[in-house]
């Protein structure tokens, strides 16, 4: 074992949308948290692993935005996200390139200095801004909060994105190695599936529906060289059923078929996924389906 091999468990914060799960994605070099323009999109932490074997290995929990709760879903996705503060090396916060520091902001500022855990800020999407106003942002984030570091990045086009890996393994210590060199999540492949198809729906619906929706994968099993993957989307009202399916099918195919591609590159294998869609209404609301669901505050 090398005898600099630092380790640690590192946090993605910020409000819904922000980008947490594409810049998590981007460090990590592969897809594992599902990303969409819809808040609200992550629901879980989920855990994945950065090894480099010179440097040591960084444990990234990406957690849902942290934002008001509107239900149990949303108080469970809430609390998950402020418990997590406390239990991390070093907490990455990401925000929006802006001179204006909102309630939600504010919020997140509160909570941080309740913990002594170094805090990163990451000014995202620098790409969308001109390159001198990213001075600005940075100036009025360092008058509210003392700061480690602030590194201003591109999680979609990479810009710095090394910086922020340098940066986290400076304030971690020397550590075990956790996980093998090889592995870059916990998450089992069915709960990595139930998301991909989360996500193609997320793209697909309109905007009143998929917050409503969970995805249960209700069997996988493997025969010679294909996979077949049943899964069931679960919406709120017949109303979101209907559209869910879509005309002739057409929107329920569409999300299956988008699913489908994406788990065949990740599992390596050709996939058979068949597709139903169920009503449970107020599901967000029922502690039972919550969990029934995979969302567990003790994770």
């Amino acid at each position: 074992m090398n005898a600099n091999f630092k380790s640690g468990f590192v946090t993605i914060i910020g409000r819904p949308n922000v980008g947490k799960s594409t810049l998590m994605n981007r460090l990590i070099g592969q897809k594992i948290a599902i990303t969409s323009n819809k808040p609200q999109t992550t629901r879980n932490r989920i855990q994945t692993v950065y090894t480099d074997m010179e440097k040591g290995q960084i444990i990234f929990l990406d957690t849902p935005g942290i934002h008001k709760a509107k239900n149990k879903l949303g108080e469970y996705m809430v609390n998950v996200a402020e418990k997590t503060l406390s239990e991390v090396d070093v907490i990455l916060w990401l925000v929006e390139p802006s001179n204006y520091i909102g309630a939600g902001e504010q919020h997140i500022i509160e909570q941080l200095k309740k913990i002594n855990t170094p805090v990163i800020l990451i000014i995202n999407k620098i790409d969308t801004v001109e390159k001198d106003a990213v001075f600005e942002f940075i100036d009025t984030y360092r008058k509210v909060y003392d700061f480690a570091e602030i590194i201003p990045t591109s999680a979609l086009r990479g810009n710095n994105t090394d910086d922020i890996i340098d940066s986290i393994f400076k304030y971690l210590t020397y550590g075990p190695q956790y996980y093998d060199e090889d592995t870059i999540t916990d998450q089992p492949e069915r709960a990595i599936c139930a998301e991909i198809i989360r996500e193609k729906a997320l793209h697909a619906l309109s905007d009143e529906i998929p917050h409503g929706i969970a995805v249960g994968i209700d069997q996988m099993k493997e025969r010679k060289g294909i996979i077949d993957i049943d899964a069931t989307i679960v919406c709120e009202r017949d109303s979101h059923k209907g559209i869910i399916i879509g005309k002739q099918g057409a929107m329920l195919k569409k999300i299956g078929t988008n699913a489908r591609y994406e788990m065949e590159r990740l599992l390596d294998t050709k996939v058979n996924l068949k597709l139903w869609v169920k009503v449970k209404k107020d599901w967000r609301d029922s502690d039972f389906l919550i969990k029934n669901f995979g969302y567990r505050e003790d994770q």
